[in-house]
C-alpha cells in the first residue's frame, strides 16, 4: 500500500468533518484521531463542543441493511446488551450520506480491545455467555417485528476442492508476478494449500445443511469489536454484518477468532467460552462439531486476503493471511482434538 493510499484512507478534510458534525448537530469539531484497530471501515475518534463521539465511514456494506442494523442497537441495549445506540442526524436518520460516503456516529465508549488469549478462564466463559445472551436478544427483536422473520432453513456452500484449487493457481500467477518478501511468501503458503487440499479432501463436509438451530446474529464478534473494562465486557462494536446464521457457525467463528492466536488454538479457552454460552443458549454437541468441521473446510479453500492484496490492492489485511495460513496448519493436523474441544464445553 503506497504512502498515498494510506493518507487517504485515514485522512478526512475538515470540510467534509464539519458537515458531518453540523448533520449529526454535535456542535463545533476541536480534534479528532484517526483509530487504526479496524480493517474494513474506518474509523476516528471526534472530540465536539458536544461531547467524544466515533465516527466511521462503512464503505462494504449497503445502505439499506445498514440502517436496519443500526436500528435495533437502542432495543437491544434497553434489553441489557452492552452496546451503544447511534446518533441520529437532525432529520432523523441513523446514516448520513456525505462526501460519497456513508457514515454514522456513536457516543464514545470507553474500554479496551483485550485478544482472546489475555482474557482469563472466567471472561471467556463470560464472554460466551455474553453471545450466547445476544442471539437470545436479536429472536426476541426479531418476535417484536423490528427484524424480519428467520427462514425455516438455511444453507452454507460448501466450496469443492476442484474450485479451491483453481482459485489458488490464479492468485499464485499473481503473487509469482511480484518479487516483495509477501509474494514469496505467499506463492510458498498456496503451493502448501493445495497439498493439504489434496490430502484432505475426503474430511470436508458433505452437505450443505449445517446442523443445530439457527437464527440472528451479531456476524463478527472479535476482539477489535469488543470492549473491556474493570474485568467486564462493556461494549460490543460493529453492527455491519447483522444476519441469519446457525449458531453454531457464530460460537465457532468466534472462538477461532478470539483463541486461535500465533498459529495455535488456546483450547482451555475455547472451551470456557462455549460453556458460558451453552449455559445461556444450550448447543447440541453434533451441531458444534459440524460448525467446526464447516468454519475448518471454509479456512481451507478461502483466499479472501490475498483477494483484497492482489484484487484491489488492499494490503491491510496481510498478516491476517500469515496468521491464518499458520493456525490453518496447526487445527488440520489436529481437527479431531479441536472438535472435541468444542463438545466438551
Amino acid at each position: 500500500m503506497t504512502d498515498a493510499t494510506v493518507a487517504d484512507r485515514t485522512d478526512i478534510p475538515g470540510k467534509v468533518l464539519a458537515e458531518l458534525a453540523s448533520v449529526f448537530g454535535v456542535g463545533e469539531v476541536r480534534e479528532r484521531r484517526y483509530l487504526a484497530d479496524g480493517l474494513m471501515n474506518v474509523n476516528w475518534r471526534v472530540e465536539t463542543s458536544a461531547g467524544a463521539f466515533a465516527l466511521k465511514r462503512v464503505i462494504d456494506v449497503p445502505l439499506d441493511r445498514l440502517s436496519r442494523n443500526l436500528g435495533i442497537l437502542a432495543a437491544l441495549a434497553e434489553d441489557g446488551i452492552p452496546v451503544s445506540a447511534p446518533v441520529a442526524t437532525a432529520a432523523g436518520s441513523l446514516v448520513a450520506e456525505v462526501d460519497g460516503g456513508i457514515w454514522c456516529l456513536f457516543p464514545w465508549a470507553a474500554g479496551a480491545h483485550v485478544r482472546g488469549i489475555d482474557l482469563s478462564l472466567s471472561q471467556a466463559a463470560s464472554l460466551g455467555a455474553h453471545l450466547g445472551r445476544l442471539h437470545v436478544s436479536l429472536g426476541r427483536l426479531c418476535g417484536q417485528g423490528l427484524l424480519p422473520a428467520v427462514p425455516d432453513t438455511v444453507t452454507a456452500d460448501v466450496t469443492s476442492p476442484q474450485r479451491a484449487v483453481e482459485k489458488s493457481h490464479r492468485l499464485s500467477t499473481a503473487a509469482e508476478a511480484g518479487g516483495s518478501v509477501f509474494d514469496v511468501a505467499a506463492a510458498a503458503a498456496l503451493d502448501h494449500r493445495r497439498a493439504l487440499l489434496a490430502e484432505h479432501t475426503g474430511r470436508r463436509p458433505q452437505h450443505t445443511a449445517p446442523e443445530g438451530a439457527h437464527g440472528w446474529t451479531h456476524g463478527d464478534v472479535q476482539y477489535r469489536n469488543l470492549l473491556w473494562e474493570g474485568g467486564e465486557l462493556v461494549a460490543v462494536l460493529d453492527w455491519d454484518r447483522v444476519g441469519v446464521r446457525p449458531y453454531a457457525e457464530e460460537v465457532v467463528r468466534t472462538a477461532q477468532v478470539q483463541f486461535g492466536v500465533d498459529g495455535v488454538f488456546d483450547l482451555a479457552r475455547v472451551s470456557a467460552f462455549v460453556s458460558g454460552y451453552g449455559s445461556v443458549m444450550p448447543l447440541e454437541g453434533s451441531a458444534l462439531a459440524d460448525g467446526v468441521r464447516r468454519l475448518w473446510w471454509k479456512r481451507m479453500t478461502d483466499f479472501w486476503q490475498l483477494e483484497f492484496h492482489y484484487g484491489r490492492g488492499d494490503f491491510s489485511c496481510d498478516e491476517l493471511f500469515t496468521a491464518d495460513e499458520a493456525l490453518l496448519h496447526w487445527w488440520t493436523e489436529r481437527l479431531d482434538q479441536v472438535e472435541g474441544a468444542f463438545a466438551a464445553g
